[in-house]
Formats: structure tokens, C-alpha cells, sequence
């Protein structure tokens, strides 16, 4: 269970660490590079699967997920509500299943790393979040995001 100050780091780490994995999808250069890596390191380590050269269809996908992705990033950074951790938590774990599914049909082993990192944030953002002590002549109030 979280204390208020501590999710809120949780929600500001969580969006770092997606500022820093995504930055490389936002453009098609910076994608071209990071397309090389992956697959250089997929092929040093031999691992299962493939990841495809890109069309400019894929390769538009891949830059509206990198833009939208930094720019939520950005927001919970500058703000990490607890209700925008909580929209987060959701969010991973619809990605963590597109993973899941991309990884049985065929996709590079390269993923199952990102989808462990998906289902981590998205458990640690998913935890309750313990009610702050406030005293009042109306008693305490729940905070809505409590969990």
C-alpha cells in the first residue's frame, strides 16, 4: 500500500521511464535507429521471432504511439495525479496484452522485456493507496483514488 507521496513518485518514475523507452518511436529517424538496434540485438542473442522492416504505414503507427506516449509521459511528470497513475495502470495492461498476443504469433523475443516492465509498472500502479490522515469537524474523507 502506497502512502499519497509515494505513488506520486511511482506515477512521476512510471512516466520517465516511458519518456525514455518511447522517445525513439516519435520520429521516423530516431525509429530507423532504434528498428537497427533491436533487431542487431535479437540476432547477437538469437533470440526466437522476428521484427519486420517497416512500411510507411507501420512506420506512422509506430511515430503516433511514440508521440502520444511521450506527451502522456510528459504530463504525468509535470503533474502525477493519482487518477492519471490510475488511467496508466489500465493502459499497461491493455498494452501488456498486445504484447502477450504480438509475442504468440511470432514477434521478437526482444518484447517479452517491455511486457515485464508493462506488467510491473501497471501492478505498482494498480496498489491501493492509503487514505491521508485529515481531521475536520466532518470527519475524514476518503480519498477517491484510495484504491
Amino acid at each position: 500500500m502506497w502512502t499519497p507521496m509515494q505513488y506520486s513518485r511511482v506515477v512521476r518514475g512510471g512516466a520517465w521511464y516511458d519518456l525514455i523507452v518511447t522517445a525513439a518511436f516519435a520520429t521516423p529517424w530516431s525509429f530507423a535507429a532504434l528498428h537497427g538496434f533491436l533487431t542487431s540485438i535479437a540476432q547477437l542473442l538469437d533470440l526466437p521471432g522476428e521484427l519486420p522492416s517497416f512500411a510507411p504505414a507501420h512506420l506512422l503507427m509506430a511515430n503516433l504511439f511514440g508521440s502520444i506516449v511521450c506527451v502522456w509521459a510528459v504530463l504525468r511528470i509535470r503533474d502525477p495525479q493519482p487518477v492519471f497513475g490510475r488511467y496508466d495502470a489500465v493502459g499497461r495492461f491493455l498494452f501488456a496484452t498486445w504484447m502477450l498476443y504480438a509475442l504468440l504469433h511470432g514477434a521478437t523475443a526482444v518484447a517479452w522485456i517491455f511486457l515485464c516492465f508493462e506488467l510491473v509498472w501497471g501492478v505498482m500502479q494498480a496498489l491501493p493507496v492509503r487514505e491521508e490522515q485529515t481531521s475536520s469537524r466532518q470527519g475524514t474523507q476518503r480519498s477517491p483514488m484510495a484504491g
